[in-house]
């Protein structure tokens, strides 16, 4: 599965432990916890399918047997998916390091705890280092990740937006990381500072699943 400037492949990050979903992920990988009778994970793979998208990665770790047993080989959705196992949880960035031998030279990643009707299909003719989908900031992050000038993320003070947690990378993004835990928010920065980062601001739907309150907010 390694595709070229022709072909986007998409990753899905499914490997956290989801601690602060707590009781509901300790017997359950916080990808599968269902929004309206059906798992987050599962909205992510048909909006991909959807939007055109034919290989899936997905990166797998705390009870990652489970989501390996629902999704199968991707038949069942229209896809191809492929996994990238994680003995632990190695971080968003580290986590992509790890799958790049599966991802090619550009490739979209999505949180799988996020609900969005965000398009995906247009990230497929994004061609940045790094291209990030931004929201307004929700009320669990008020003071926001990045300013957006002109489609160029940066750090200014204001305004900023949030990070939802989709984007585009090319592989050169990562050349020279070694392998193991390592978070993507200081690499971001560090590339914003230096405007090398692309971004948009979507004001479609789109919810963070970071706690019990919001999903059942949102089932509700």
């Amino acid at each position: 599965m390694r595709g070229g400037d022709a072909v986007v492949i998409a990753m899905i990050l499914a490997a956290g432990r989801g601690e602060r979903m707590r009781p509901l992920t300790d017997t359950v990988p916080k990808p599968l916890l269902e929004v309206r009778g059906k798992p987050l994970i599962v909205y992510h793979l048909e909006a991909l399918g959807a939007a055109g998208f034919r290989d899936v990665v997905v990166n797998l770790s705390w009870h990652g047997e489970r989501i390996r047993g629902l999704l199968g080989d991707g038949r069942g959705f229209g896809l191809r998916i492929e996994y990238s196992e994680e003995s632990e949880a190695l971080e968003t960035a580290g986590g992509i390091v790890q799958a790049l031998p599966l991802l090619g030279e550009r490739f979209v990643v999505i949180n799988a705890d996020i609900f969005t009707d965000y398009d995906f299909g247009r990230l497929r003719q994004i061609g940045s280092r790094a291209h990030l989908v931004l929201v307004d900031n929700p009320g669990h992050n008020p003071e926001g990740d990045f300013t957006l000038e002109q489609s160029i993320v940066g750090n200014d003070v204001s305004p900023r937006y949030t990070f939802s947690g989709i984007a585009q990378y090319r592989r050169e993004f990562f050349d020279g990381l070694a392998a193991g835990k390592r978070a993507l928010a200081p690499l971001l920065r560090a590339a914003a500072d230096d405007h090398q980062v692309t971004g948009e601001l979507f004001r479609g739907g789109w919810v963070d699943i970071g706690t019990p309150g919001r999903l059942a907010a949102l089932n509700e």
